[in-house]
């Protein structure tokens, strides 16, 4: 089996984040710093060299592959800003509906701006999902 790409690191995600060239992305990214911590009380930590987790889980597939990664965070990315939403977006439509410009993967939301968004509604995404990981994944 071959392990996650994506690992946890001890490097300082405030280090990181305040590497980030544009202004814009980077003052998003301070924000959604506050807003993670407030809503999961972790502390956020760096996994592999972008991305800012908060908590984590072990998870294993049916297949027999398993490892741990992040419960919920961000990326601030070149292009956007990747917000990971673990249990996907099935249960999340209601309030995707109203979020505002973006896109989804199968665990990540994308969004260019944090003023494209409603941010009540992305503070709700947040800890409904964060608190849906929880159950799933007691820590």
């Amino acid at each position: 089996m071959s392990e996650n790409k994506t690992q946890l690191t001890d490097l300082n995600p405030d280090t990181f984040i305040a590497a980030i060239e544009h202004p814009v992305k980077r003052q998003d990214s301070e924000q959604l710093l506050q807003l993670f911590s407030s809503i999961t009380k972790q502390k956020p930590q760096l996994w592999g060299t972008s991305i800012i987790g908060f908590g984590q889980y072990h998870y294993r597939y049916e297949s027999g592959r398993e490892g741990d990664f992040l419960r919920t965070g961000f990326a601030p990315r070149k292009q956007n800003i990747a917000i990971y939403i673990m249990p996907g977006f099935a249960p999340y439509q209601p309030l995707l509906n109203k979020l505002g410009k973006h896109k989804i993967g199968k665990s990540c939301l994308y969004i260019n701006k944090l003023a494209d968004i409603d941010m009540t509604i992305l503070t709700r995404l947040i800890e409904t999902a964060y608190l849906d990981m929880n159950e799933k994944y007691p820590i």
